[in-house]
């Protein structure tokens, strides 16, 4: 593809996909309006806790999937890695740009922690599954969903830097974007884990459920 039109289309195609709101399709689905669930947030999280367990698991695949096609598709259309990598990155940019602001919900989108972490498989494998350990880690030893998202960002830029020997600032600088963002669309949680309000995800037979021992407010994905 000629590299005037790749980095508009990767950024257009990036958008689209992102937009595809899959929480509120499958929600929807099973005659539940996410956005009138739980927290109102149409990610994963809240479909699991709305719908279940593995309906939360499908959004959580799709939402990846979308952020790794995105990413995924310039590598094979550009001429040469740096192109493929400036153009991977707009992509995943405007996907998770796109899952964030759909407009196909009036831009009342999620927090992008999925699409984020499927389009970071494409482009920095290694990078990503750390910060999905780190995800891991620390949900289970918190079972905050919105505290290992924080976690999972935070490790994203420590990650690129300790991995290179001369790190890319092009991936550096992305990677500290990504942070920043998904700290802001985390806000309400964050303010909610210094108050102490925050709700854990408990599970209760196929959905999950959020508990208030000492915890309170909404998270997800």
């Amino acid at each position: 593809m000629d590299e005037l039109l790749l980095i508009p289309s990767a950024a257009i195609s990036g958008y689209l996909a992102g937009s595809i709101p899959f929480a509120y399709l499958v929600a929807r689905h099973y005659g539940v309006n996410i956005l009138k669930e739980g927290s109102g947030n149409p990610g994963a999280t809240n479909v699991k806790r709305a719908v279940g367990g593995m309906q939360g698991n499908a959004v959580f695949v799709l939402d990846f999937l979308k952020g790794f096609l995105a990413a995924v598709w310039p590598w094979f259309a550009a001429g040469d890695e740096q192109t493929a990598l400036a153009a991977a990155i707009v992509a995943l940019a405007a996907a998770i740009l796109g899952h964030s602001f759909p407009v196909f919900l009036k831009f009342r989108g999620g927090k992008g922690v999925a699409t984020t972490m499927g389009g970071l498989a494409a482009i920095m494998p290694l990078v990503v599954m750390i910060g999905m350990a780190v995800w891991l880690v620390a949900f289970y030893l918190s079972r905050y969903v919105s505290l290992a998202s924080l976690c999972f960002a935070l490790s994203l830029p420590i990650s690129v830097v300790m991995l290179s020997e001369v790190p890319d600032n092009l991936l550096f600088y992305f990677s500290l974007a990504v942070t920043a963002l998904i700290f802001y669309r985390h806000r309400t949680n964050i303010r909610n884990l210094l108050k102490g309000t925050e709700l854990r995800f408990e599970r209760t037979g196929g959905k999950g459920k959020e508990t208030t021992r000492g915890d309170g407010g909404g998270s997800g994905r």
